[in-house]
């Protein structure tokens, strides 16, 4: 089990100073089976009067941040230390009825289910509808699992990924014309494809750790990719952009049904648009050697 350390830090340039309005920050990875947080620590310059925490709907960890004086920089810094296990190989232990598409899921499962496989992007032309449909077999029936490694690789062997420092995402339809987009325009692209086909599927927000040998793209920055419900196997971990099946090199940050309700950071500030001189992100996640002897005590 590896041990991942994690800085993040944002720091907002202003031509003078300016007033802060209230920030919602999500830099706290989740605690689950797969990932134990070990400490975390926050510094943020000007320190804010206020800052409390609150689980949102879907239990993501969102802190809440208010601001007295005026000033020209704002930097949020986050340092985590956190125990990852990674699933290196697909685990499908799907139920049998989930193991070749298409299937229903179970009235039970279908009301917690419901708005995840709503679509929330127009396609009147039916563009994704006939994008996703080329990876279903030709006799009726297509192996659950092998559809959505399918999708995942098609993305990434067939799109281009373009940075893009700008908050928000691209419209799915926009990124299939232009076979181009950023990590969230992939994960959202993922996302509409699969609810097309009636899956559950959820935006995930969260780290990517690059070691040497791996080649991943988009290091450096936060991270996007999906969930998607499998009967038997759970919420799984599909990243376009990178190819990965599982959550091998991937920190949960938040999961959410809209990309908008996984902004890392966002909040307001009062002045002219000129004032605002620009902003910086940075993150580096590294992994952490340990004394065997150590850890097997812990």
């Amino acid at each position: 089990m590896p041990r991942l350390s994690i800085r993040h830090t944002t720091v907002y340039r202003y031509r003078l100073p300016v007033s802060f309005g209230e920030h919602r920050l999500m830099f706290r990875p989740q605690e689950s089976y797969d990932q134990r947080l070990i400490d975390m620590r926050l510094r943020i310059t000007p320190e804010p009067v206020d800052l409390r925490w609150i689980h949102d709907v879907l239990g993501n960890v969102v802190g809440i941040a208010r601001f007295g004086e005026p000033a020209e920089e704002l930097v949020f810094e986050s340092d985590v230390l956190l125990d990852h296990l990674p699933m290196n190989t697909p685990d499908f232990r799907m139920e049998n009825y989930a193991r070749t598409y298409p299937f229903t899921y179970g009235p039970e499962e279908m009301p917690d289910l419901a708005r995840s496989i709503e679509r929330h992007y127009f396609d009147p032309g039916h563009e994704i509808d006939r994008w996703v449909r080329q990876f279903l077999e030709h006799d009726g029936e297509t192996p659950t699992g092998k559809l959505l490694m399918n999708i995942t690789h098609a993305i990434k062997e067939s799109f281009a990924y373009v940075g893009r420092p700008e908050q928000g995402t691209q419209d799915p339809i926009m990124t299939l014309e232009r076979g181009a987009g950023t990590c969230r325009d992939f994960a959202v692209l993922m996302m509409e494809a699969t609810r097309a086909l009636g899956f559950a599927s959820r935006f995930v927000s969260g780290y990517l750790y690059v070691p040497d040998s791996a080649g991943h793209i988009g290091g450096g920055n936060t991270h996007a990719w999906v969930q998607v419900y499998l009967p038997g196997a759970g919420w799984v971990e599909f990243d376009p952009t990178n190819g990965i099946i599982g959550n091998r090199d991937l920190v949960r940050v938040a999961v959410a049904r809209d990309p908008r309700h996984a902004v890392p950071l966002w909040g307001t500030w009062n002045g002219s648009r000129d004032d605002a001189v620009g902003m910086d992100v940075e993150v580096d996640v590294r992994e952490i050697t340990l004394d065997p002897r150590r850890y097997a005590a812990e």
